[in-house]
């Protein structure tokens, strides 16, 4: 609360004569915690002060597109990093310069790609996150294995091995029918483009991606995750913990969760792993947050020294105790000592690993389409073949308007 006073305090400073006076939107945690940051910065920018501004993720998306219309952007501002299509594809961005080209060095090459728009780095990475497996080691040994799975075909051994380990009415792994992460992840172990002809059709309908959802299906037809929403979960911690389900999946903000919500006698009881794949560990979706300078800002050189600073491997590694978020930046997590973390170590593998997905405004409406037909599929509606052939056309009809773009050179 002190923070967030302080910050409104801030806005409401006069602006002293001959001050350039840097707008900074942050969402969630960072808005709350990156002023701590601010004094180092301006002592370094003698006649530069930052003014941050917390929203909420819930509002953040829609205030951008209204400060744009508005002509009422900030100087700089942390996007999510699935966001910089739509951005881009509105002329709201100012590319990164080629003076601060270096800025993309040191980066994790997925999360990079997901910054990029034509080849053309259109934001900065700040933090980054993606999805992993949380697991009961406990169970799994009891089911005999000594190690996580690391490809399918022993994974869902291993399933079928912890629940018959947890027995009862229990499960081996949650899969919430209304969240798109966890099939969009096994989408992501084939090496055919989940969309096709520049971006413009679906291309679900691909051979890897119907062995995809076959898997996924199978999960729910062998009886090894429940047919349930997370809103039908009450408690996921609680229901992890009574060995409901043994395999999660999950990012690095759940780390802190486990840890603070489970009691100690339980930790020893569940450990992080890299997402098996066909045929070994796989890939899964970069995501983190990105910092975006607007175009429409009149101090650029002022809001890409910001942008500058807080891409700092150190300024990343003392941001990192503050509020917990992984580095962009591969050095930072040396100096910030991640690693040290057994339970945060697997996500840097992870993250190499990431591929980035389809950068068009359409994705995220794409997704939840194909999470709607996913849940039909597993409920007998649909056999992986037609679920695939609805997904594309869904998507061929939600990329309808880009294509019309394209063909008339109007998009990128």
């Amino acid at each position: 609360m002190a923070l967030l006073a302080g910050g409104a305090a801030a806005a409401c400073t006069a602006r002293r004569e001959g001050e350039t006076v840097l707008r900074f939107w942050a969402m969630g945690n960072e808005g709350g915690t990156v002023g701590q940051l601010m004094p180092e910065f301006e002592r370094r920018n003698p006649g530069v002060r930052v003014e941050v501004q917390p929203l909420p993720w819930t509002a953040a998306h829609e205030k951008l597109l209204t400060a744009y219309a508005g002509a009422s952007l900030p100087d700089v501002s942390q996007i999510g990093n699935t966001w910089v299509a739509e951005l881009s594809a509105i002329g709201a961005l100012s590319p990164t310069p080629p003076e601060a080209a270096d800025l993309m060095t040191d980066q994790f090459p997925a999360v990079l790609e997901t910054n990029q728009i034509a080849g053309r780095a259109m934001t900065t990475p700040w933090y980054v996150d993606t999805r992993l497996l949380f697991y009961r080691k406990d169970l799994l040994a009891r089911a005999g294995f000594d190690a996580p799975p690391q490809d399918w075909a022993e994974w869902k051994r291993a399933m079928h091995g912890v629940k018959r380990a947890a027995g009862g009415d229990n499960y081996a792994i949650l899969l919430p029918l209304n969240e798109f992460e966890q099939l969009l992840t096994f989408g992501l172990q084939i090496e055919e483009p989940l969309l096709r002809d520049r971006n413009t059709r679906g291309n679900f309908s691909n051979p890897g991606f119907i062995a995809a959802l076959a898997f996924y299906r199978s999960l729910f037809a062998e009886g090894l995750a429940p047919l349930a929403s997370s809103a039908q979960i009450s408690n996921v911690w609680t229901e992890f913990a009574r060995g409901y389900f043994s395999f999660y999946f999950s990012g690095p903000w759940s780390v802190g969760d486990f840890r603070s919500r489970l009691p100690a006698s339980f930790q020893p009881n569940w450990a992080t792993a890299g997402v098996p794949g066909p045929n070994g560990l796989g890939a899964s979706a970069p995501g983190g947050s990105s910092l975006a300078v607007f175009k429409s800002s009149p101090h650029q050189e002022a809001a890409w020294a910001l942008v500058r600073y807080l891409s700092e491997p150190a300024v990343q590694a003392r941001f990192n105790t503050i509020v917990g978020d992984l580095p962009a930046r591969k050095s930072a997590w040396d100096i910030a000592q991640v690693e040290r973390d057994p339970m945060l170590a697997p996500f840097r593998g992870q993250l190499e690993r990431a591929k980035a997905v389809p950068k068009v405004p359409e994705w995220e409406r794409i997704v939840t389409e194909m999470q709607i037909v996913a849940e039909r599929m597993v409920r007998g509606e649909y056999t992986p073949e037609t679920a695939a052939a609805e997904i594309d056309r869904r998507a061929d009809r939600l990329l309808e308007k880009r294509r019309w773009m394209m063909e008339q050179g109007r998009a990128v």
